[in-house]
């Protein structure tokens, strides 16, 4: 799956009034892994030596400029985002106070500001980032035989937007399995889907992630006494 590396949208808020077409802000989406450009601006307006700064969820700071020193600030700075950050310095002159995040994490997304708490009125730019980690594919384990049947587990693991897990049989139609096991760390979600079943064939899992249009599967053949496993 491609996604576009570099994607970007901002919102205009001038003192806590939004003057834009829709109330909320654009969402950015990138594919994990990538980098990505945070858009801000004013217009043409020379900004080398004015002060902006980048926040994550209204306190974390991701980048700080101050053009009455000029350079950049890594004090204060969350950890998450040193080394990872940078502005354009040759665009500065026609009010480009945009940035890019390197090598872009799951852990990346968030609502990010674009402040200038100088001018007046204050300007603060919105932007949404959602940074995506696509689902491998899936892993299939047979787990047991019983008088029932083959127990098969599917596990995905480790991937954002929480994905759809069903099993299906050698004809594509989705086949009953217990109730799906999910949990997550870090923003990312791990997820097992567990089925038995009672005849030999081929079993494919299928994993979906609607937001991204990503859908990935594995498949298995199980076979039964007489055949050996």
């Amino acid at each position: 799956m491609e996604l576009l590396p570099l994607v970007c949208v901002s919102l205009l808020t001038w003192s806590g009034t939004t003057f834009a077409a829709e109330n909320e802000p654009k969402v950015i989406t990138v594919e994990e892994g990538k980098d990505v450009i945070l858009h801000c601006s004013l217009s043409t307006e020379d900004i080398t030596l004015k002060l902006f700064e980048w926040k994550k969820d209204g306190q974390r700071r991701v980048y700080l400029y101050d053009g009455s020193l000029h350079h950049d600030f890594i004090r204060g700075q969350d950890p998450q985002f040193i080394g990872r950050v940078s502005h354009f310095p040759d665009e500065l002159k026609s009010g480009n106070a945009s940035i890019t995040i390197k090598s872009t994490k799951v852990a990346d997304s968030g609502n990010y500001t674009c402040e200038f708490p100088d001018l007046q009125p204050e300007q603060i730019f919105h932007i949404k980032l959602v940074v995506v980690g696509a689902a491998p594919e899936p892993s299939i384990t047979i787990l047991d035989e019983t008088k029932e049947g083959v127990l098969l587990q599917c596990a995905v693991r480790g991937v954002y937007p929480k994905p759809e897990v069903e099993w299906q049989d050698s004809e594509g139609k989705i086949i009953p399995a217990e109730d799906p096991q999910v949990s997550e760390r870090g923003g990312r979600f791990d997820v097992i889907l567990r089925t038995t079943v009672n005849k030999a064939s081929r079993f494919r899992c299928v994993a979906t992630q609607k937001e991204i249009s990503h859908t990935i599967h594995a498949e298995t053949y199980v076979p039964f006494k007489g055949e050996g496993l």
